[in-house]
């Protein structure tokens, strides 16, 4: 089941193995993707479907140097390039949009102020321009500013598009501002977007929303962690998880997404399952976050019945043709995770196919 064929949105996927989104900073100060970044996802479009990094929707969502953005013409036209080399390979791809939040800084914005639901800080260091240094208070959006974001991640969603994505992935997991909206620890609003579960929610459905009016559904996926405590999130009360994240579902369902993507590291829990079963639509899989995800899983999160295709990570950093060599039962290239985040094509296009020998 793993290589089968899986229809998603209007794509034909040749295979269930989808590259997940993976932060590599190799797009300079400029935010503009070269030619390393399109060799790099060129090299893999034999995956059924490539999840872009994340890429920012405006400077003030920017989370890290290096990080690729979709807002000017020269980052538009770069990404062209990309998505190019990846349908002439007969490869397709999806644009994660990240909007960071709080996980950021002035000095990787530009200047520009970091927001966030509330003004609570990440307690952490991130990585600047200048060393690192501490995030910190994010200025609290106030109900005016909310639909200027939403429209940001709007128009760079149709830039995706421009620049020949085959859709776009929200990206409202691991801690960014999505996700801090639906956090109680990070968002304790008192107005309508703050407070219960539904209110919560509500900055994430309506952003969903917005986006499927302007590109239209069948070109939108979205991501998701629940329970997935990074970057400052606490999401340790079982019946208010539950209760948000059916609320989200619940609420998006009904529109048709291309997809809805999980990241979780029990994929067969109650909670997981219950909401694919509300969602009623095709239901991606990641469970490599803390373990990179193994052949067997993937197969057998597939075959099992507990998703329609898997997100994998880091076995697809390594290996440019990591189809081939599950399908094969090849073996694997040997990870270097010291060049995860460095520059440069080392650990990043130098990834070699399998050659018998």
């Amino acid at each position: 089941m793993l290589f089968s064929r899986l229809n998603l949105g209007e794509l034909e996927l040749p295979n269930r193995l989808v590259m997940a989104p993976l932060t590599r900073l190799r797009s300079g100060r400029d935010g503009v993707p070269g030619p390393l970044v399109v060799e790099h996802y060129r090299q893999r479009a034999s995956l059924g479907l490539i999840v872009s990094e994340g890429i920012y929707p405006s400077p003030a969502g920017r989370s890290y140097p290096g990080q690729p953005g979709l807002v000017t013409s020269e980052q538009i036209a770069a990404w062209k390039k990309v998505t190019d080399a990846v349908h002439a390979e007969g490869g397709r791809m999806f644009a994660q949009i990240m909007h960071g939040g709080r996980v950021s800084h002035e000095d990787i914005t530009g200047g520009h102020r970091i927001v966030a639901p509330s003004a609570i800080a990440v307690d952490a260091e991130t990585r600047t321009y200048n060393g690192k240094q501490a995030h910190p208070v994010p200025h609290e959006l106030t109900t005016d500013e909310v639909p200027v974001v939403i429209q940001e991640i709007v128009t760079a969603s149709l830039n995706a598009i421009e620049a020949g994505f085959d859709g776009v992935e929200l990206h409202s997991a691991n801690g960014y501002l999505l996700h801090e909206f639906l956090a109680p620890n990070s968002n304790i609003r008192t107005d309508s977007y703050g407070g219960s579960p539904e209110k919560r929610a509500r900055f994430v459905i309506e952003t969903v929303n917005a986006v499927v009016e302007a590109l239209g559904a069948n070109r939108v996926g979205i991501r998701i962690s629940p329970e997935h405590n990074v970057q400052g999130i606490n999401e340790n009360d079982v019946e208010d998880v539950r209760a948000t994240y059916e609320v989200l579902v619940n609420s998006i369902a009904p529109l048709n997404l291309a997809y809805l993507s999980i990241l979780h590291d029990q994929p067969a829990s109650d909670l997981v399952q219950d909401l694919r079963v509300r969602f009623n639509g095709t239901f991606l899989v990641n469970t490599g976050f803390g373990d990179i995800t193994t052949r067997e899983e993937a197969v057998s999160l597939v075959s099992d019945g507990h998703a329609d295709a898997v997100v994998v990570g880091r076995p697809a950093i390594a290996n440019p043709d990591l189809a081939r060599r599950w399908r094969e039962g090849l073996p694997l290239n040997e990870l270097d995770p010291s060049t995860f985040y460095a520059e440069g094509a080392k650990g990043y296009t130098d990834y070699p196919a399998y050659q018998p020998a």
